[in-house]
Order: structure tokens, then C-alpha cells, then sequence
């Protein structure tokens, strides 16, 4: 039972709901514009999402070990560091960079199922593949997206743009541009939270050579650029209700999470990002306005006309 506990938590199952609410916000958007749906594509799909969240976690596990290791020394804090099963755990590393690979295929195997089965259209395998190499390339060598600078970018197409698209196109078949609108600020808001969490990893990322975009560009401009996505966050929701059809009671649901993002710049203009308690408590407001846009989305489309 142990066991089966770690391999959970070096899953990382929390943050699954980062991907798992845009997914959704698809599938309601598409059920309320194109009136499509279907229950078994809709399962799949969410375990495709599933396994290649998994298999992105238990990759960047493995090859991040090091660099975990030393950020839990360094500045310890509960939304980065990775999760610190490997360095407490009896679990063998390989066994888990194996599990990652299984899980991608096992991903792989479930998009080739809906492709063949259910026949959504040409761009079926293509999402899925676009889907893995986003995750477990981003710290898979020789690619290690992380370590280039633009891991950031990457994570925000894919748990922006890419998620909800695939679900829309996986029930209907098309792409539409309002989809572009919709993800513009959640990708923004992801990228935020991957930000913020490469602060309390800075000091053990820079020592090991992680060249993530907060080493390369430091605290002091990273936290100006967790600002002014923030703004534009802020612009392009407002956009997407004012100028491109989302329906107008997405502004109802948004205000808290305007409130709280908020909240956050003034935080990060005082520089609180300074302190290792006040940090961690920005890095889980951060994921709370994530989660927060994309359900203000969600909720909108649900019960909004228009």
C-alpha cells in the first residue's frame, strides 16, 4: 500500500487539474456550439490526458532528481522541488523513467483507439503526439525544453491552446477561432504558475545548470514578467467576452479571480517573493487563479446564453 502511495504522489495528481479544467471547458464548449458529444470519446480522451500527465511527471522526476534533491535543501517549498519521492523512497529511478515511457504509450495507444474507432478526423494522432512532446520532452534530454528557456511557452500552449482545441476538435471535428480566445488566457495564466514555482527552485536550478527562464533573466525581470501576464490575462478575458462571444456572465465568475490575481501583483511589486513563506503562498494563489479562469470559462458556457 506504501508503494502504491509514492507512485501516486510522484505522479503529481494534484496539479492534474490544471489540464483536466481546459479539457472540459472544450467538450462544454463544443456540446453548447455544435451540439456534439459522445460519453466513450469523452473518457478516453480524459485517460489520453491522464497518461500523458503522468508520463510527463514520472519523466521530469527521473531526470530532474538532482536538481529536486538540492532545491528541498536550498528553499524548500511545497509547490516545487518536484516531489521528492525518489530522494525518500525506496522506489528504483529506473523503474520510474520506465513508467513514463509506459504511460506514454499507453497514451498513445488510447488516441490510435479513438482515431480508429470513433474517426474525429486527420488531426487525432497529431494532437496526441504534439500532446507528449510537450510534456515529456520538457525535461527529456537531449530536448529538455526546461532548460532552454522556452519550457515555459511550451507548457502554456499545451495546457492552453492544445487542451482545449483537442477536446473541441475530438467531438466535432473542427477548430474554431473562438477557441484561440478562450485558451489566450489560461496559457497565460499557466505560464504564470510555472514561473512563480522556478523561483524557490532558482538557487538549486542554477547551480545544477537549469537554465530555466527565471536563471536565465533573474528574479528581479522574472517577477516584471509574471506582471505583465498578468495584465494581459486580465485584457485578453475581457476581449474574449467584449469582442468574441464568450458569454457575458464569464465576468461574473471572473471577478474573484481578478480580485485574487490582484492580489498577487501587489504582492510581487512589494517583492514578497523574497520570503520563502509569503512565496509559496503566491505560488498556490497562482494555480488557484489558473484554475479559477478556466472555470469561470466553464461556468459561463454552462449556464450563460449566447
Amino acid at each position: 500500500m506504501e508503494n502504491i502511495k509514492n507512485w501516486a504522489k510522484l505522479a503529481r495528481l494534484p496539479f492534474y487539474n490544471c489540464a483536466i479544467f481546459p479539457f472540459i471547458l472544450g467538450v462544454i464548449m463544443v456540446f453548447k456550439i455544435e451540439k456534439a458529444f459522445s460519453w466513450q470519446v469523452f473518457i478516453l480522451a480524459i485517460l489520453g490526458v491522464f497518461f500523458i500527465l503522468v508520463a510527463t511527471h514520472y519523466v521530469g522526476e527521473y531526470f530532474d532528481f538532482e536538481v529536486d534533491e538540492l532545491s528541498a535543501k536550498m528553499e524548500k517549498n511545497k509547490f516545487s522541488g518536484g516531489s521528492q519521492v525518489l530522494q525518500t523512497s525506496r522506489i528504483a529511478k529506473k523503474n520510474v523513467l520506465v513508467g513514463g515511457f509506459i504511460s506514454a504509450g499507453i497514451a498513445g495507444l488510447i488516441g490510435i483507439f479513438i482515431y480508429w474507432f470513433f474517426n474525429p478526423g486527420p488531426l487525432t494522432i497529431w494532437f496526441g503526439i504534439v500532446g507528449l512532446l510537450c510534456g515529456v520532452l520538457y525535461s527529456l534530454p537531449p530536448f529538455n525544453w526546461v532548460k532552454r528557456g522556452f519550457g515555459e511557452i511550451i507548457i502554456g500552449f499545451a495546457y492552453g491552446w492544445l487542451t482545449v482545441a483537442t477536446a473541441f476538435y475530438l467531438m466535432s471535428g473542427k477548430i474554431i477561432p473562438l477557441i484561440f480566445w478562450v485558451s489566450l488566457p489560461i496559457a497565460l495564466t499557466i505560464f504564470n504558475v510555472i514561473l512563480i514555482n522556478e523561483f524557490p527552485d532558482y538557487p538549486a536550478d542554477k547551480q545544477c545548470g537549469k537554465k530555466t527562464l527565471v536563471v536565465r533573466a533573474g528574479k528581479e525581470i522574472s517577477a516584471y514578467i509574471y506582471i505583465v501576464a498578468t495584465a494581459l490575462q486580465w485584457v485578453l478575458f475581457f476581449l474574449s467576452v467584449i469582442k468574441f462571444g464568450v458569454p457575458k456572465l464569464a465576468l461574473i465568475f471572473y471577478f474573484p479571480v481578478f480580485a485574487i490575481s490582484s492580489f498577487l501583483v501587489y504582492k510581487i511589486i512589494g517583492k514578497k517573493y523574497k520570503n520563502a513563506a509569503q512565496l509559496e503562498k503566491i505560488c498556490g494563489l497562482t494555480i488557484v487563479v489558473n484554475l479559477g479562469t478556466a472555470l469561470a470559462y466553464i461556468l459561463a458556457f454552462t449556464f450563460g446564453s449566447f
